[in-house]
């Protein structure tokens, strides 16, 4: 399984010949180079989103038109998005699984917003969410945007998930105090990924106080672009 950072939320995810683009954020990412782009994209075969800000959903409708691949989300906003954009799309929720080719995809509970704007205001797209992917023989925990909840005891005891992507750069969700906390608190990783950190000066810059904080786990600090092999 390969995890390849794209900034901000956004991974690549290759893994059982799949190639996930969780939240793609490509369009005005400030860490991600525009000459990335092409190869973020190729070989994509699912996007899947966790919630509608800007900076998970802004690019999700574009490529999922250009590269004609379903976008795998909460069922409510899928459902709207078929009829309305004339998309491809699997819709589902909290608690469901689906099957794409052999990875296996659970959608678990977030605590944070899903909103967006429209030119008649804010408009809510659907709830927040996180996914448990498995594949390979591994149980990833893909925690969305969020901040620790109690949802993550019985969501670590019944997954067992072994490698964590945690949002961490505090201000919108958890920060690295707060996601060691959880990892250590709820969780059994094995290998712990920070994530939504270092894009903007308001987030934090560093995972130092994540690392500090799990002795034993494997905190790898993300490179643009670099994959992860798990």
């Amino acid at each position: 399984m390969n995890i390849i950072w794209l900034g901000h939320g956004s991974f690549r995810i290759e893994t059982q010949g799949q190639v996930l683009l969780i939240d793609p954020w490509l369009t005005g990412n400030p860490v991600l180079p525009e000459d990335r782009h092409d190869a973020v994209l190729e070989g994509a075969t699912h996007i899947l989103l966790t919630h509608t800000h800007f900076d998970h959903v802004a690019d999700v409708l574009p490529l999922a038109k250009h590269l004609k691949i379903p976008v795998v989300g909460q069922y409510d906003l899928m459902g709207y998005w078929s009829e309305a954009e004339g998309i491809e799309t699997i819709g589902f929720n909290k608690g469901g699984t689906v099957d794409l080719n052999g990875v296996m995809v659970t959608m678990v509970p977030a605590s944070h917003s899903s909103t967006f704007s429209t030119p008649d205001g804010l408009r809510t797209g659907g709830s927040e969410v996180g996914f448990m992917i498995a594949a390979e023989g591994r149980m990833l925990y893909v925690s969305g945007d969020t901040d620790i909840m109690a949802d993550m005891e019985w969501m670590g005891d019944y997954y067992k998930p072994d490698i964590g992507i945690l949002s961490a750069g505090g201000h919108f969700t958890m920060d690295m105090k707060a996601a060691a906390y959880a990892a250590k608190r709820f969780f059994d990783f094995k290998t712990v990924i920070p994530c939504h950190y270092r894009t903007f000066p308001i987030l934090e810059q560093s995972a130092q106080a994540l690392i500090d904080r799990l002795p034993g786990v494997d905190v790898i600090e993300p490179e643009v672009m670099k994959a992860i092999t798990v």
